[in-house]
């Protein structure tokens, strides 16, 4: 054989290593994406130790938790047929105003998905089912 045959199966052989390795590190990207996280009750109940004050959904005040709910309807934690719009039913934030919690609305009447933020570091801690 010809030294461009050996050279041109060397790039070949070089090419599929690197297939094979960037394959790799995309499988495991997608296998170590965190889910939303589900609260335990104590995580949940630390949250809640103040009174909570409803707050008009029309204020924009509160926290931005479409790319959480994103991440919840990923899941399957929410569904899909529930229309954006009617999606929020309630907002609370403590008397601190270190907490807020926002009821999602399920297919199920009384059923909630309650999403829990923590203001202070700006992110969603996790989501809890509530029954009413």
């Amino acid at each position: 054989m010809a030294m461009h045959h050996y050279l041109r199966l060397s790039f070949i052989l070089l090419f599929v290593i690197t297939s094979f390795i960037s394959i790799y590190f995309i499988i495991k990207k997608r296998r170590n994406k965190k889910a939303p996280k589900l609260l335990s009750k104590e995580k949940y109940s630390l949250s809640t130790f103040d009174e909570m004050a409803e707050i008009s959904i029309s204020n924009d005040s509160f926290f931005n938790i479409w790319p959480y709910v994103s991440e919840l309807k990923a899941a399957k934690i929410l569904s899909n047929k529930v229309k954006e719009s009617e999606l929020i039913h309630k907002v609370y934030r403590n008397s601190t105003k270190d907490f807020e919690h926002v009821l999602l609305a399920t297919e199920k009447e009384n059923h909630f998905v309650e999403v829990v933020i923590d203001r202070n570091k700006k992110k969603a801690m996790g989501y809890f089912f509530l029954n009413l």
